[in-house]
């Protein structure tokens, strides 16, 4: 699967550690990682309409938090996962986890935001 690199992570922990309570830094990190999650499942249903799928890519979204409670990790565990995200020369791609990304990114981010206010 492709990663994502968010940039300028330097100078916000830098600013969190000198404005916020780093317990509520890690449960915004856990609430956004949690709403990812459903937000992909979710967004699978929406974006699988072909007919051919069980289910399957939405029951292997598994979140992993690491780093102290500083790092979130969601994604599907299927193996075809990318093809279903990227698609193939013989199928269009129905993506679910960059959508899904965007709109929880937005929502991080302002969440981050009133932290270090």
């Amino acid at each position: 699967m492709a990663g994502i690199k968010i940039t300028g992570l330097d100078k916000l922990q830098k600013k969190l550690q000198k404005n916020a309570n780093m317990t509520k830094v890690r449960a915004v990190v856990q609430k956004n990682g949690d709403q990812l999650n459903d937000r992909m499942k979710s967004e699978t249903e929406r974006a699988f309409v072909k007919g051919y799928s069980l289910g399957d890519t939405a029951g292997s979204i598994n979140t992993t938090i690491t780093d102290g409670g500083l790092t979130t990790e969601v994604r599907p565990t299927t193996e075809y996962a990318p093809y279903l995200e990227f698609g193939t020369r013989f199928m269009e791609p129905e993506p679910f986890v960059k959508p899904s990304f965007d709109t929880q990114k937005e929502i991080f981010e302002k969440d981050m935001k009133k932290l270090v206010r």
